[in-house]
């Protein structure tokens, strides 16, 4: 059997449990710079916050409702997050970490435990060692594992948020319930069209056949019917190295000379660099991208991106720092208000398994100094220690002016209790 453990609004529960008072208030959590609604609690989904929705067009709607706005305090959800799925993985170790707020959670062995009274003591130790309320979907497949896990959370009355699909009967009548636009895996595009062929619920979608399915949907989409069938064929996932690694930010302001864009692209080749490191690979291919504020059409418009090829695989800050300001120079042009910038490294290879060119070779001396770099930065605080190309005295920040304390990850700002 499998589970499917999700946060409830865990953006908006995590301020909830250093702020109680904000329990059942309306809460919002806006993205990056403050932009759009990223999260919203039950409460503010009622009075018709949508998802994705602009801050300043909804600014009315917040002070007319009293809904308390934050900006992502994301050091304290990452914090969180791994309480929860340190909590979970007490209880299986066969566990695979979904996104921030949601875990696979496989069973084996299991045949002599009750799993109602087993998922629910874990439903209260997350509840009672985090604060974090959660949900708990048990079935079969990962598939069914997700209906069944919308249905606790729908029902949370009825079901003290836990249901298990155990019987034939279940699986049927959760299928016939669930909108097919709301099954794990079909998206917009899928949705519409089988809404188009009058297919409305999960139960329809199950009943098509196997060629017409993979013939519209390919073989995922088949597999994901077979999983609703109960039918496993998704197992858990292992955790892979990311195939490519992006550090892109807006600009506080509109830049045009090279130097200060030079600086802020240097920047974010160094965090791809203590990314490729942190996961023990190197990087082949450097992009850089640059582009100016779309937004105002008032102004010319130019972007532009381009791939350079390092020598040799790489994780060096130095190295990497030196590509990307090779491609900065062949984009950038004058005359221009820019908006963004970006750093993607791909073609991304294990640490251990370099293959080097016969007449370039990565200098010796780079690798002790990142790792001295590293752990420097990690015992005395990141970004203390910089590149002669980095603004020593400048860090980038996004606009979060509404941001909460970081509770649990930077000791001044630690909980107070009187």
């Amino acid at each position: 059997m499998y589970a499917l453990v999700d946060c409830n609004n865990f953006y908006a529960s995590c301020e909830r449990v250093f702020q109680p008072n904000l329990r059942d208030k309306p809460i919002v959590v806006l993205s990056n710079n403050d932009g759009c609604v990223i999260a919203r609690s039950n409460e503010a989904k009622a009075l018709g916050v949508p998802m994705g929705a602009p801050a300043f067009k909804f600014k009315a709607l917040f002070e007319q409702h009293h809904i308390h706005v934050f900006s992502s305090n994301y050091a304290l959800y990452g914090d969180m997050s791994h309480r929860v799925m340190t909590l979970l993985a007490t209880y299986t170790p066969d566990i695979e970490i979904y996104s921030i707020d949601e875990a696979f959670l496989q069973f084996k062995g299991f045949d002599f435990i009750e799993l109602q009274s087993y998922a629910e003591t874990i439903k209260r130790t997350v509840d009672k060692g985090t604060g974090i309320p959660i949900s708990i979907g048990i079935a079969p497949t990962k598939a069914l594992s997700k209906v069944a896990n919308r249905i606790a959370k729908k029902f949370p009355q009825q079901t003290g948020g836990v249901y298990i699909i155990d019987s034939e009967e279940k699986r049927i009548k959760a299928l016939k319930w669930l909108a097919v636009a709301d099954v794990w895996g079909i998206g917009r595009k899928h949705s519409a069209r089988l809404n188009a062929y009058n297919i409305k619920t999960a139960y329809d979608f199950i009943n098509l056949h196997d060629d017409w399915v993979r013939k519209q949907m390919s073989v995922v989409g088949l597999r994901l019917k077979h999983e609703l069938e109960g039918k496993q064929t998704l197992d858990l996932e292992t955790i892979q190295t990311k195939k490519a690694i992006a550090t892109t930010r807006t600009f506080e302001g509109m830049l045009t000379d090279f130097e200060s864009i030079k600086e802020r692209v240097s920047t974010f080749a160094v965090s791809c660099a203590e990314k490729l490191r942190k996961q023990q690979s190197c990087c082949n291919v450097v992009m850089v991208f640059l582009h100016s504020n779309w937004h105002r059409k008032d102004l010319p418009q130019y972007g532009k991106n381009i791939v350079v090829k390092t020598h040799y695989p790489t994780n060096s800050s130095i190295d990497l720092i030196k590509y990307a300001t090779q491609g900065l120079e062949h984009i950038y042009k004058e005359g221009y208000h820019y908006k963004k910038a970006g750093v993607i490294v791909m073609n991304i290879t294990p640490e251990n398994a370099k293959q080097f060119s016969m007449f370039s070779e990565e200098n010796p001396k780079h690798m002790p100094l990142m790792k001295t770099i590293d752990r420097l930065n990690k015992s005395i605080g990141q970004t203390k220690v910089k590149f002669g190309s980095q603004d020593l005295g400048r860090t980038w920040k996004m606009k979060q002016e509404k941001l909460s304390p970081r509770y649990t990850t930077k000791l001044s700002e630690i909980i107070t209790i009187y």
